[in-house]
Formats: structure tokens, sequence, C-alpha cells
């Protein structure tokens, strides 16, 4: 009786044991071995707060909806993550700019015409471990330009992070309130 393996030559078995080893190397990275061959080595462990930059909030209300010390719910790239602590509001209304009575001067001042309209900055703190790359919390790396959505009880936004530091911000003030153009 022959050998179903007698008609292979040398190139069959080396073509099907390329198919095998290729599709072993398929199903790890499909399983997510990669992160722990490929792992960017965690150097420490350490506070991170990053703001967040919200233009154009409409809001009717005279109540501000992030509060400091409040916790508020984060997702990263439609990632929903966990709820983080807010350490900082700064809120300014809609500005435009007019020109001056000295022809080429200009100077920001309230839209009379949009009163509702906000930017907003919200600073939140979280534990990230710090790689060579940056900051990472709940497996994303956080950076300037990287959406996040904050959510409350009353709200819901979506924003870009605007600032990333590693200890607390020496310019943080708590809940300025520029409504009357005040600066």
């Amino acid at each position: 009786m022959k050998s179903p393996f007698e008609n292979f030559k040398k190139a069959d078995f080396a073509i099907v044991g390329g198919a095998v080893l290729v599709l072993v190397v398929l199903i790890l990275a499909a399983l997510g071995a990669n992160k722990y061959f490929f792992k960017t080595p965690v150097l420490e462990e350490r506070d991170v707060y990053f703001s967040v930059f919200f233009r154009g909030v409409t809001i009717t209300d005279n109540q501000v909806p992030f509060k400091v010390g409040e916790r508020t719910f984060i997702t990263i790239r439609n990632v929903p993550y966990t709820k983080l602590y807010i350490t900082d509001v700064k809120f300014d209304p809609r500005r435009i700019l007019l020109e001056t009575e000295k022809k080429g001067n200009y100077q920001p001042v309230v839209d009379i015409s949009e009163p509702c309209l906000f930017d907003f900055i919200v600073t939140v703190k979280d534990r990230a471990k710090l790689t060579e790359d940056g900051a990472v919390i709940g497996g994303n790396k956080v950076k300037i330009g990287i959406p996040v959505v904050l959510e409350g009880m009353n709200y819901k936004l979506t924003g870009v992070i605007s600032n990333v530091q590693l200890k607390m911000p020496s310019n943080q003030t708590t809940q300025q309130n520029n409504q009357n153009g005040n600066q």
C-alpha cells in the first residue's frame, strides 16, 4: 500500500508548511498575542491631569453642568472608560472681534447675538501609566487632539484633549465665571 505523501515533492511540503505558519501567525494576532510580545514597557505610574476643550456649548440654564470635585464618566476614542474627578472648570461666553475706533485694531467682545453659547475647558485627573510614547489610561494614549466624551447626570458633550500634564496645573482656578465679559 502506498503512502498518501509519496506523490508530494519537497516544494509541496514547503508550500504547506508556509501556509500553516501564516495561519498560526494570523490566529495569534487575532487573539491579541502580539500585545504580550511587543508591549511598550511602563516606566512609572503617576497622576495625569488633562484638559478637554468644548467649543460652542449651548446652555440655556444659569447652572454650569460641570462642578469641581464631581465625577464625570469619560469615553476616549469611542471606548467607554470610567468616572474621573473634575479638578477645574473654566468657561467663557462666545466672543467676536469688533474693530475699535483706531482703524486696524480689534477687540474681543461678548457676542450678544448668541447669549447661550459658551466655550468650556474641563480638567480631569486620573492615574496613568507612563511609557516612552506618553501617558496611557484605560489602554488609550492620552494626547492633545484625542476626541473625548464627558457624561454626567444632565450632560453628554464631545470635546478634544487640549492639554496633558503630569502634575497639578499651576494656573488652576476654581469655576471661573466670565459671563459678564470680565477677565
